[in-house]
């Protein structure tokens, strides 16, 4: 067997029909960030990664995975450019990063299986992105999810309880709040 033919190809993070809507709400979102924060060489890193929670989310509620090539990438140049922007601040953002992706590395090893490493290195984005306000982003998030399982529960009954839901678009909500709140 070749070593092509051992490797499957990697599928398609959305249905072609979906990617013009994501995109759509992508923009305006990362607009809207724009505007609300102002017009600053670090607004315009958040305002993109704000965009880029919009695909994540969908992505993830579409095949429950979050892409390493799509969330790595982006926490190293977050990470970058936080150096970059404000270097004073830069060491918060490191630290953020690696506190929250082990906050959630911690739970997906206590339950296996109830959070992927998705989820452990979106946190790890969040951190990059927001610096210590990514405790507020997972607040909001994990509020979110329990708000829905709450939800989920009162209408189905316990059958509920065996129900996963994706965290990425709850995250990515919490983080895209923080921001609008600073």
């Amino acid at each position: 067997m070749s070593a092509e033919a051992a490797v499957a190809p990697t599928p398609a993070p959305l249905r072609p029909q979906r990617v013009a809507p994501v995109a759509t709400v992508s923009f305006f979102l990362g607009v809207a960030l724009l505007a609300h924060l102002g017009f600053t060489a670090w607004n315009l890193v958040a305002a993109a990664v704000g965009g880029l929670l919009v695909w994540l989310a969908a992505i993830d509620l579409e095949s429950r995975l979050i892409p390493n090539r799509i969330v790595l990438p982006a926490a190293a140049f977050v990470l970058v450019a936080a150096f970059v922007v404000d270097p004073a601040r830069g060491i918060e953002h490191v630290v953020a990063a690696i506190a929250a992706g082990a906050f959630l590395l911690m739970a997906a090893a206590v339950r296996p299986g109830a959070l992927g490493m998705g989820d452990v290195k979106l946190a790890l984005l969040l951190g990059a992105l927001l610096g210590a306000d990514v405790l507020t982003a997972l607040c909001i998030g994990f509020s979110l999810v329990a708000a829905t399982a709450l939800v989920l529960v009162a209408r189905r009954g316990r059958s509920a309880l065996k129900h996963q839901l994706p965290l990425a678009p709850f995250l990515a909500a919490g983080a895209i709040a923080t921001l609008l709140l600073s």
